[in-house]
C-alpha cells in the first residue's frame, strides 16, 4: 500500500489541550488581538492589524469529554477572563452552602471544628468541570479560534532547539504498526508558537522538559490521584452546595490524602478519594480504597438509597512552587497542570490554571507584535507570572506538599512551621526537598503482614450496588479505544518490569485505577507475567508515574479514543 503523506497545517498559534488552562489561553489572546486590531484600525494606536489564527486541538471526542472534576472553584477568574459576562451566566452548579472537615476511623467519624489554613471554601461553587470547559469552548469559537476535537498530539515538531508545532497521531494502524487499507496520516500542525495544555503529566510536556532540561534545578514534581464516582442519590440525602472533606481511614498515617463529597443539584453527589502518590506500600490500590472509603457509615449513609452514574480518576499535579518547570522555551510555553500549576493545601488548580492561560496569552501576543518567538521574548510568560497574584499564591504555600514525606503527623507540625513563617517552615535555604513518587515503594518483603491488600482482605468483596470492582467501574466510564491499534500503555523496559514483579509484588496490577495492568501466570513458562489491557485505560497516566524503575510508559492513542465523561461529571 503506498504511504499517504501527513497534511501540513499552518497557524499562528496552537494550544494543545481543550481544559480551561487552553481555553483561557485562547479566548484571551483572541480578545487581545480583537482590542488591537480595533484601536489601530481607529487610528488610536500606531502599526498594523494584527491577523491571527489560533488554532486548539483536543484528544477527547469533545471539549470536555475528557475533563474530570467535581470541583470547587474560586469564581474571581472568570470576572478577569470575561468581564462583560454576568456570575450568573456562567454553568456552575451550585454555590458552596456549607462545609465540614471530618477525621474518620474505621467505624466513626469525628468534625474538625476549624479548617485548616487555606482550605476554605466561603464564596466557591462546585461545579462540572467538563460542563465549564464545553461552555468556554463556545465562547472561543465565537471569537474565531478554531476547535478541532478527536486529535491528538503525538509529537512535538524540534527545528534545532525550536518547537516548531506538533504531529497528530495517525490512524489505521494495526498492533504492529502495519498500515492498513482504512489508515490515515497525522497531519503536521506548524505554528510559531506552541502552547501545550494537555494536563498533569502531558506526553508532550514530558518530552519538552526532558529534552531542553527545563526542570533543573527544581524539585521533581508529586502527583495524587484522585478516583471518583459521581452517584444519583434520593432527595434530601445531601444538599447542594455541601463540600465535605476527611482525613483518616482508610489511608494510614503514612498516607497523605484524605476523602471528599459534593453536592450538586438534582440529587447528585461526587464522592471520591484523593491519595498522594508517594505511598510507600507497592500493594495500595487507589479503586479499592475508595470501594472501603464508601462502607464508612458516614459515606454509606448518604450514599444509600442511591446509584451509581459516572466513575473516572485524574492525576493532580501538587509539587507546588519549587516544582514548576520553567515555563517557556523557543517557540512554546506551559500552562495549566501541564506545568503544574496547583496550590496546596487547598487542591485548588482550575483559577491558577485559567490564570496561566492569561498569561501565556498576554505573552504570545507581545510576541507575535514583535514578530519575535524566541525563550528571550516569550520569557515575558515567567515575568508576568512572578507579579501576578497566581505567583503570590503558589509562594505561601511553596512547601507544603515536600513537608508531608514522612507522615501525616509530622507534616501537620511543619505545616504549622510554614503557616507561622509564611511558607518559608524551618529550613535553612527556605526549600523542603522532594523525591519522585516512584522512588517512594518499599519492599514487599519488609511489609509482610502489614501490607493494604493483607490488612484489608475482608473489605476486598464488593457487592456492585454499593461497591464495585474496576471492570464494573469501568462500564460507568465510557471508555472505548480501538482495540487494533499499537499498544499506547508500553513496556518500555522488560527486564525492569520483571524485577518490579519480583521486588514489589507487580504494583502496576494496583495502582492503575483501570484494571489495565493483570498479572498473570503464562502456560506455557509457569512464570508471572504483566498483560496489557489498555483498551481499559483512563488516561490517568499514574503508570507512567508511578513504575518504580520507569518501564511503563503513557503515550496517547488515537483521537477520540479514551474516557467519555460527558457534563456529567
Amino acid at each position: 500500500m503506498r504511504e499517504r503523506k501527513p497534511d501540513t497545517i499552518e497557524t499562528d498559534v496552537l494550544i494543545v489541550g481543550g481544559g480551561p488552562a487552553g481555553l483561557s489561553a485562547a479566548i484571551h489572546l483572541a480578545d487581545l488581538a480583537e482590542a488591537h486590531n480595533r484601536r489601530t484600525a481607529g487610528g488610536r494606536e500606531r502599526g498594523d492589524p494584527l491577523p491571527l489564527r489560533v488554532l486548539l486541538i483536543e484528544k477527547g471526542s469533545a471539549v470536555g469529554s475528557h475533563t474530570l472534576s467535581g470541583a470547587v472553584i474560586r469564581p474571581g477568574v472568570f470576572r478577569e477572563l470575561l468581564p462583560g459576562v454576568p456570575e450568573e451566566e456562567i454553568p456552575f452548579d451550585s454555590p458552596v452552602t456549607g462545609e465540614d472537615m471530618f477525621f474518620l476511623t474505621r467505624k466513626a467519624g469525628w468534625t474538625i471544628p476549624f479548617h485548616p489554613p487555606y482550605m476554605g471554601n466561603r464564596g466557591c461553587f462546585v461545579a462540572s468541570l467538563g460542563r465549564i470547559a464545553a461552555w468556554l469552548a463556545g465562547i472561543a469559537e465565537a471569537k474565531g479560534v478554531e476547535i478541532q476535537a478527536g486529535f491528538s498530539g503525538a509529537e512535538l515538531i524540534l527545528e534545532g532547539d525550536r518547537v516548531a508545532g506538533v504531529r497528530t497521531g495517525a490512524s489505521g494502524v494495526d498492533r504492529e504498526g502495519t498500515p492498513q487499507p482504512n489508515y490515515q496520516p497525522g497531519s503536521e500542525i506548524r505554528a510559531k508558537i506552541t502552547v501545550l495544555a494537555e494536563g498533569a503529566r502531558g506526553h508532550l510536556t514530558k518530552k519538552l522538559v526532558r529534552t531542553f532540561g527545563l526542570d533543573s534545578g527544581q524539585n521533581p514534581q508529586m502527583y495524587s490521584l484522585g478516583v471518583k464516582e459521581l452517584w444519583s442519590i434520593p432527595e434530601g440525602s445531601f444538599p447542594a452546595g455541601r463540600v465535605m472533606h476527611s482525613l483518616g481511614y482508610p489511608l494510614d498515617m503514612e498516607q497523605f490524602g484524605g476523602g471528599f463529597v459534593y453536592g450538586f443539584s438534582n440529587h447528585r453527589v461526587a464522592v471520591g478519594l484523593v491519595v498522594g502518590l508517594d505511598y510507600r506500600d507497592p500493594t495500595f490500590d487507589p479503586h479499592s480504597a475508595l470501594q472501603i472509603y464508601k462502607k464508612h457509615p458516614l459515606i454509606d449513609g448518604i450514599l444509600a438509597g442511591g446509584r451509581l452514574v459516572r466513575y473516572g480518576t485524574k492525576t493532580i499535579p501538587e509539587g507546588g512552587l519549587f516544582s514548576l518547570p520553567r515555563l517557556y522555551h523557543n517557540g512554546v510555553m506551559l500552562v495549566g497542570d501541564a506545568a503544574g500549576f496547583l496550590a496546596m493545601p487547598q487542591i485548588k488548580g482550575v483559577h491558577l490554571g485559567m490564570a496561566s492561560g492569561m498569561m501565556a496569552a498576554r505573552s504570545a501576543f507581545e510576541a507575535l507584535k514583535a514578530n519575535d518567538f524566541s525563550a528571550g521574548q516569550l520569557s515575558r510568560y515567567e515575568k508576568i507570572f512572578r507579579g501576578s497574584a497566581a505567583y503570590r499564591e503558589l509562594y505561601r504555600v511553596r512547601n507544603f506538599r515536600q513537608g508531608f514525606n514522612r507522615n501525616l503527623f509530622l507534616g501537620g507540625l511543619r505545616f504549622g512551621e510554614q503557616w507561622l513563617t509564611r511558607g518559608r517552615g524551618l529550613s535553612r535555604t527556605g526549600r523542603l526537598p522532594a523525591v519522585e513518587d516512584a522512588a517512594r515503594l518499599r519492599d514487599l518483603a519488609d511489609l509482610r503482614g502489614r501490607t493494604f491488600q493483607e490488612r484489608f482482605k475482608a473489605d476486598l468483596v464488593f457487592d456492585k450496588k454499593r461497591t464495585f470492582d474496576k471492570e464494573t467501574d469501568l462500564f460507568f466510564s465510557g471508555v472505548h479505544h480501538d482495540e487494533h491499534q499499537p499498544a499506547h500503555c508500553k513496556v518500555i523496559d522488560p527486564q525492569a518490569l520483571e524485577r518490579a514483579t519480583e521486588r514489589y509484588g507487580a504494583p502496576s496490577q494496583y495502582f492503575c485505577p483501570a484494571a489495565v495492568y493483570e498479572l498473570a501466570v503464562d502456560a506455557a513458562t509457569g512464570k508471572q507475567e504483566i498483560r496489557i489491557h489498555d483498551a481499559n485505560c483512563l488516561h490517568c497516566k499514574t503508570c507512567d508515574i508511578k513504575a518504580p524503575f520507569g518501564e511503563l510508559e503513557w503515550t496517547p492513542p488515537y483521537g477520540g479514543d479514551g474516557p467519555e465523561y460527558e457534563a456529567e461529571m
